[in-house]
């Protein structure tokens, strides 16, 4: 088997406020139904679904991996997403033994991790 993508189903409260969060955020919609929609990023996506399932969507976490957590985290600061949307929370960036992250929740409560790991290839 070789693996060319993988590509996680998340769900909303509210379809639209969310595909408006996404594109916000900078993903671009690169296909879309009346229930169902693709967000892409570089080559790497997700769908989302126009379906409410709490408990579904208050255990739902990605890990978003990217090169300038700083930089990344000043820009979503800059976008004022918790006051445009009501859910959305974001933290600072914490640092672990593995690497650094911060947490972002979308308007629905999904939680994305972003980060970036440690690189080990200099050791």
């Amino acid at each position: 088997m070789k693996a060319k993508s993988i590509r996680p189903f998340i769900g909303s409260d509210n379809f639209t406020v969310s595909k408006e969060f996404y594109k916000l955020i900078g993903f671009t919609e690169t296909w879309s139904s009346t229930n169902m929609s693709y967000f892409d990023m570089n080559d790497f996506g997700f769908y989302l679904q126009d379906a409410h399932v709490k408990d579904w969507i208050d255990n739902s976490m990605l890990f978003l991996e990217i090169d300038d957590l700083e930089e990344t985290l000043e820009h979503l600061k800059s976008l004022k997403l918790t006051d445009k949307y009501k859910k959305t929370k974001l933290s600072e960036i914490v640092h672990n033994d593995w690497g650094s992250e911060f947490f972002l929740h979308d308007p629905s409560g999904v939680l994305w991790h972003v980060g970036r790991f440690i690189d080990k290839s200099n050791n």
